[in-house]
């Protein structure tokens, strides 16, 4: 991994072209942030040797793909010993259904948003997978009915 010491206000506009568009040609691209294409395509380049781009991917409805409920799972552990903590986030790591998991501070350790076909599914998710890892001292659950906003784009 290339080290940069700090992206500036281009590459910002860079990133930020591709997260809206990851598909876009590097002619468009060089356009939108008023490069020309070979300087913009060597940020491009520089930005993903740095692991500051760390892939692209395609963004897809997860009711059309069969993945009707999200539920956002807050999870607090009975012990923070490293093996507790080590085996709970291995565990996170091999399942499917978990899509984030992020290290939290408050009430909560950690914030799971998980995806499943059906409320069955997600009763199935946590009594044969969630359940099972052990040293769970709760599990909180908000399921989403609705997305007001969703982007992939961070701020300028």
């Amino acid at each position: 991994m290339l080290k940069m010491n700090k992206i500036d206000d281009k590459d910002r506009q860079i990133i930020r072209a591709l997260q809206k568009n990851g598909r876009t040609t590097n002619q468009d691209l060089a356009e939108a942030v008023n490069l020309s294409p070979s300087p913009c395509l060597r940020r491009v380049k520089t930005l993903e040797k740095a692991g500051i781009i760390r892939g692209y991917s395609a963004r897809v409805d997860a009711k059309a793909y069969g993945l009707a409920v999200t539920a956002f799972v807050n999870v607090r552990l009975e012990r923070h010993d490293e093996d507790t903590v080590n085996r709970f986030e291995g565990e996170v790591m091999r399942m499917d259904e978990v899509l984030d998991c992020h290290v939290m501070a408050g009430q909560a350790d950690y914030q799971l948003r998980v995806v499943v076909a059906d409320l069955e599914r997600y009763e199935q998710f946590v009594r044969d997978r969630l359940q099972r890892i052990g040293g769970l001292a709760s599990i909180d659950t908000r399921f989403a009915y609705g997305v007001v906003k969703e982007s992939a784009a961070f701020p300028i």
